[in-house]
């Protein structure tokens, strides 16, 4: 029998809720209701514009189409692979991360979604397709900053990991590139292959497409819908996580599956690492990390530039005590479950470090190949999302789109363009776009469908001589200028306010 099945689950939480404050708890609600607002509010904007070419090309009834969209949003959701929710993760300071049930945790968790339900809310009640994936990760930065400044070094560029928020940030700003661009000659070279001219004209009265030209539109529609939700619905479930493995560690800080061979390589890798560090810690100065370890790695997390024997050391003590946690076990249920938090906390300072040195090539060929092993030993155990994560964000995103879907494609399908949408014009931007997404979702990287499938309209637009109605063009592209520096003051206030407000609670 599965020990870590249902009624072993319910054992662990019963424990907790005897161990865990009311007010804990009530945090911890409010925390998971703000995560699938976000997703709700998501719905609004990415996954509206997923209907808005079928839609506008009389491919569906709008209802339907809501309806169609929202179903394929919730398989792409379920079937996700969770690289993008942890790189979304990977983002926050991780003296946060690991300390996510304490006041400043939760100050973290809520002013990063609070500052991005606002911005998201705000540009759609205006009409103005925005990013989902830039305000969650403003948010993320102003978090970051605000808690440098409030450190002992009060450096504002400690608080965040600036070599993922540079990748991430590129993924974002090449992609409406990508969009305009690939929409844009797809649909040249449609023209010239193919020689139908209603696939180039607008729809006629309510009238649908001919077959193949509606069949095509319907595949794109589901395809974007599908990329949407295994991509953007990551994001919510990689905070969720975040929150369960703080407040709940006895169920959520490892993966209850965990084989007995993700368990032994794991232990294996972990020895091999702590062996490395050890021949490399000669001189270090115990007296400063003999106490506080994990800040030191924590530390070289904000600054990968150069090792030092400190580092080194640290590293070894931190892996040595991951080691005597895991023991001998074969179960992740034989580990005791007051322990799984402080397992969980070390592992990820761990990864963190281990990523951090070979990406920054500080160290010989072989140690590098062992650390990223090391990195997928510890992923394998720690990167996972429960089946009812998955569900909950599903449901919370495919309701957003039903709920709040006509605002963003009434702007994508009328107000991009001085023309009315095509059929040939509303395939090439969807393809594109499920493409795009598709690609970004093995790479684990997180993209906006709303820039790239606007981008995509507005490449067609351009593309086919239709014109483009500036106004609105300008106006969506404030929005995305704005987007980043507003929610990095949104999430830096509210951080700072959340914190004062926790402290007042008596959590510190």
């Amino acid at each position: 029998m599965d020990p870590f099945g249902f009624s072993g689950k319910m054992h662990l939480l019963l424990a907790d809720i005897v161990t865990i404050s009311t007010g804990t708890w009530i945090l911890l609600g409010l925390a998971l209701f703000l995560a699938l607002s976000f997703e709700f509010v998501n719905g609004f904007h990415d996954t509206a514009n997923a209907v808005a070419t079928v839609i506008y090309t009389n491919t569906l009834p709008a209802v339907p189409a809501v309806i169609w969209s929202g179903f394929f949003n919730f398989l792409g959701v379920l079937t996700s692979s969770g690289a993008v929710a942890f790189g979304i993760v990977n983002l926050l300071p991780v003296e946060l991360v690991i300390n996510v049930g304490s006041g400043p945790g939760f100050a973290m968790v809520f002013s990063l979604l609070a500052s991005a339900i606002i911005w998201n809310v705000g540009t759609w009640f205006f009409g103005l397709p925005a990013s989902s994936s830039h305000t969650l990760i403003g948010s993320i930065i102003g978090v970051g900053v605000a808690n440098a400044l409030m450190s002992d070094s009060h450096n504002w560029t400690d608080g965040v990991n600036w070599t993922k928020a540079k990748e991430v940030g590129m993924a974002l700003l090449i992609s409406p590139v990508i969009g305009f661009c690939a929409a844009a000659l797809l649909l040249i070279v449609m023209k010239i292959l193919i020689k139908n001219p209603k696939l180039f004209t607008a729809p006629e009265g309510h009238h649908p497409p001919p077959g193949w030209i509606r069949g095509l539109l319907m595949f794109t529609c589901t395809g974007v819908s599908f990329a949407h939700g295994s991509n953007d619905g990551q994001k919510g479930m990689g905070l969720i996580m975040l929150i369960l493995v703080g407040i709940v560690p006895s169920m959520y800080a490892i993966k209850g599956e965990s084989s007995s061979m993700e368990l032994d390589n794991l232990r294996h890798s972990i020895k091999q690492s702590a062996a490395y560090c050890s021949n490399h810690a000669a001189g270090a100065n115990e007296a400063l990390i003999s106490e506080n370890p994990s800040k030191v790695i924590s530390d070289f997390t904000r600054h990968p530039d150069k090792t030092t024997p400190e580092l080194f050391k640290s590293l070894e003590l931190v892996g040595t005590r991951s080691v005597e946690l895991l023991g001998s076990v074969n179960s992740v249920s034989e580990i005791p479950k007051e322990k799984l938090g402080s397992l969980r906390s070390d592992l990820y300072l761990i990864s963190s470090a281990a990523t951090k040195l070979s990406k920054n090539h500080l160290l010989d060929p072989s140690a590098d190949k062992d650390a990223k092993s090391l990195t997928n030993s510890i992923n394998a155990v720690t990167n996972y999302i429960p089946v009812w994560v998955k569900i909950a964000v599903a449901i919370a995103l495919g309701l957003g789109t039903m709920i709040g879907w006509k605002r963003i494609v009434v702007t994508v399908g009328e107000k991009i363009g001085k023309s009315h949408l095509t059929y040939g014009q509303g395939a090439c931007a969807e393809l594109v776009a499920m493409l795009t997404i598709s690609m970004a979702d093995i790479l684990g990287l997180p993209v906006s469908t709303t820039h790239v499938l606007s981008s995509g309209v507005a490449g067609t637009m351009a593309a086919n001589g239709s014109g483009l109605q500036m106004e609105t063009v300008r106006n969506i592209l404030l929005a995305w200028v704005l987007t980043l520096p507003v929610c990095v003051f949104l999430g830096a206030g509210l951080f700072s306010l959340g914190l004062n407000l926790l402290a007042g609670l008596g959590m510190k």
